[in-house]
């Protein structure tokens, strides 16, 4: 079963998170704390959307976290896919397909013309999972990332850029 979360959720949301950091190899990197996901999923302006995936007994087997972006050429919406979970124990029941299921409905249902998300060029079964779903790489793109102090530093530089329009 794929259900909308609800706040109820975010303690499991944020462990499973702390589960695919591990999985990935950056447990040290996920500092998120559950207050400020709760604010994400469900403060005045919710900035992310999530669904869980249920067994038939209600346990917790996964979960899709995605937003909202904007393709300036197609000129609509799309979702980007933050994160895909599926917990070891139950991968392969068909519980990632299904959220993936759910959020290309969206898509369609929406008048969203891309679903789209990165993967860890290691993490081979993923992309062959993706693959199979008829997912294709965008081999094409790299992707860039400021973060922590280099983000700072150019992000302080904005009044020297600017001038007097920055501020």
């Amino acid at each position: 079963m794929i259900r909308h979360a609800t706040p109820a959720d975010v303690p499991e949301i944020h462990r499973m998170i702390r589960e695919l950091a591990e999985y990935e190899k950056a447990l040290e990197e996920a500092g998120a704390s559950e207050e400020q996901l709760y604010e994400a999923l469900f403060g005045e302006r919710p900035a992310a959307f999530a669904h869980i995936a249920e067994t038939a007994d209600g346990e917790v087997a996964g979960f899709s976290l995605w937003f909202l972006n904007f393709s300036t050429w197609r000129g609509v919406h799309g979702i980007f896919l933050e994160d895909l979970y599926v917990r070891p124990g139950l991968r392969g029941g068909g519980y990632g397909k299904a959220l993936l299921v759910e959020l290309a409905r969206i898509c369609v249902e929406r008048g969203y013309e891309r679903l789209e998300w990165s993967v860890l060029n290691w993490n081979t079964p993923s992309i062959d999972f993706y693959r199979a779903l008829g997912a294709k790489p965008q081999d094409e793109w790299t992707v860039y990332r400021l973060t922590d102090e280099v983000l700072t530093e150019l992000g302080s530089q904005a009044r020297s850029v600017l001038g007097p329009l920055g501020s």
